[in-house]
């Protein structure tokens, strides 16, 4: 069973850093969307960076508005892993993050809206804390 596995979660302060990490066991990335995923209490699950592997396999990247220049997903592929490093976190940054791959395309994820997370592999979530 393909199980990505998020590491890399804490509390910190505002303006702080954290690194992610997620392993996929026994998984070769192919011609899908990978990327991370964030929900905090009371919304809905938005995708905070995606690296596209349909087009180009370097993949292309998409990120939310709210953390360009904040954020930067890179992948291994020999690993299979993914990784998000977050910079100058905010207290609205604080939410429940989770591995996902074997996605559809990126453009596709709007007319999904929620119902994404019934496609692809996801981890299990890792909670980020930003205090101000």
């Amino acid at each position: 069973q393909v199980q990505p596995t998020e590491s890399g979660g804490g509390s910190v302060q505002a303006g702080g850093s954290l690194i992610l990490s997620c392993e996929v066991a026994e998984y070769s990335f192919r011609r899908e969307c990978v990327g991370w995923f964030r929900q905090a209490p009371g919304k809905e699950r938005e995708g905070v960076a995606l690296i596209d592997l349909d087009v180009d396999p370097d993949g292309r990247t998409t990120y939310a508005e709210s953390v360009k220049g904040r954020f930067t997903i890179s992948k291994d592929n020999a690993k299979a892993a993914l990784y998000l490093q977050m910079n100058n976190l905010k207290p609205e940054d604080t939410a429940i993050y989770y591995c996902a791959v074997g996605l559809p395309a990126t453009r596709f994820h709007d007319q999904y809206g929620a119902r994404i997370a019934d496609f692809g592999y996801w981890g299990q979530g890792t909670q980020v804390t930003v205090s101000s």
